[in-house]
């Protein structure tokens, strides 16, 4: 009889960028320990998340100078 796998018993990681869990697959089979990004669009933006997440924490302020002329 033929092993079925089932996808809830694959091992998961959350993802650094978008912090949305994702399941082992066969090509990540020799260096799942290595996989910190469930795709490679979030490992591409990976500098421009944490920047963003930075200036939603601490959001800079422009008020412009006004002269009362």
């Amino acid at each position: 009889m033929a092993r079925t796998s089932h996808k809830a018993e694959l091992p998961s990681k959350i993802c650094l960028t978008c912090g949305l869990p994702f399941n082992w697959r066969k090509k990540w089979a020799r260096e799942w320990e290595n996989v910190r990004y469930c795709s490679d669009r979030c490992r591409r933006s990976k500098s421009s998340t944490a920047v963003s997440s930075a200036a939603k924490k601490n959001p800079i302020i422009f008020t412009p100078d006004v002269d009362a002329s």
